[in-house]
């Protein structure tokens, strides 16, 4: 029997309502905080090609009220961490180029 791939979507707005939908590739849970790490969720497998869309993202998880929200990383040094963190560990499954 064949295994079907099930992505772990996500979709969350920005500040003007604009909903954007993500695919988790990984999580992390640091002494700082819940990370998460995600691409574009794209239609066609090709379009991860185009530079735009094949972006690693990487936001905290905060839980606030019950409810888990996503934020950016504002600390240089927290996002180098984190970021060092999920390259490590996507290295092998994705080809990674470090800017």
């Amino acid at each position: 029997m064949e295994e079907q791939y099930n992505p772990d979507l996500i979709t969350l707005s920005d500040e003007e309502g604009k909903e954007f939908t993500f695919e988790v590739l990984d999580a992390v849970e640091t002494e700082d905080g819940q990370y998460l790490a995600m691409i574009p969720n794209v239609e066609q497998p090709e379009d991860l090609l185009e530079e735009e869309t094949s972006s690693l993202v990487i936001l905290k998880a905060i839980e606030q009220d019950g409810e888990m929200y996503y934020e950016e990383i504002e600390d240089d040094a927290e996002y180098e961490s984190v970021a060092a963190i999920f390259t490590d560990r996507l290295q092998d499954a994705f080809e990674i180029q470090e800017e």
